[in-house]
């Protein structure tokens, strides 16, 4: 249990959530993309970035990686840190959608208790959190290794490597299921956008134009 700091006072705004959504024409919100690494979250989630800014909306990916180049740099990979990750990573997420942004979060964040305390971070603040998994089997992630993590876990020179060395906890009720080796990256993005649109996240006239593009660029 982390423990809280001591002598601080919470310092509301006059301005509300409302405003800052109305100003920008959306609502905040954050996906976030759990699996295998390997699986298909970022490309995935690049997919969806790339659709929602050609619609005109204001969103942004967290990728796991990246805050590791950064705000998570002190962080290993034992279970621990990883948890420590994930934390770090839902408490960004929550702020950039409580400014109205739609937050594409892409993480292995193989553990459920981690991903669930993300969830209730964001409930807290009322505010809506779709989890996104995107399954694969360990083959196929393997078979990928784009990074060449799995060829390294498998020799010895990576540890507590997600799916080698340490179980990967399956989402029990995610918000959306994407199977990314039966689905193109366009399809599972879209698919994405589509729930966001079913969640009033979007409305339809976006999710029309997200359509157009992506049959434009097919």
């Amino acid at each position: 249990m982390i423990e809280k700091s001591a002598n601080i006072v919470w310092h509301g705004s006059s301005v509300a959530r409302a405003d800052r959504e109305n100003l920008l024409g959306q609502r905040g919100a954050t996906v976030w993309l759990t699996g295998l690494s390997g699986s298909g979250k970022s490309t995935i989630a690049v997919g969806v970035e790339a659709l929602l800014v050609g619609s005109g909306r204001l969103c942004y990916r967290v990728d796991g990686d990246n805050l590791r180049h950064g705000l998570n740099r002190n962080l290993g990979f034992s279970a621990e840190d990883r948890s420590e990750n994930v934390r770090r990573t839902g408490e960004v997420c929550r702020i950039l959608a409580d400014a109205g942004v739609i937050v594409l979060a892409s993480l292995v964040s193989p553990f459920r208790a981690d991903r669930e305390l993300v969830r209730s971070l964001h409930n807290e603040w009322n505010l809506p959190f779709l989890e996104v998994f995107v399954d694969v089997p360990l083959d196929v992630a393997e078979g990928r290794d784009p990074k060449g993590l799995y060829k390294k876990a498998r020799a010895g020179e990576i540890r507590d490597f997600t799916g080698i060395h340490q179980a990967y906890e399956r989402p029990q009720n995610p918000e959306l299921l994407l199977e990314s080796h039966t689905s193109t990256v366009a399809q599972s993005a879209q698919c994405v956008v589509d729930l966001l649109q079913t969640r009033s996240i979007l409305s339809s006239s976006d999710l029309g134009s997200s359509r157009s593009q992506r049959t434009s660029a097919e």
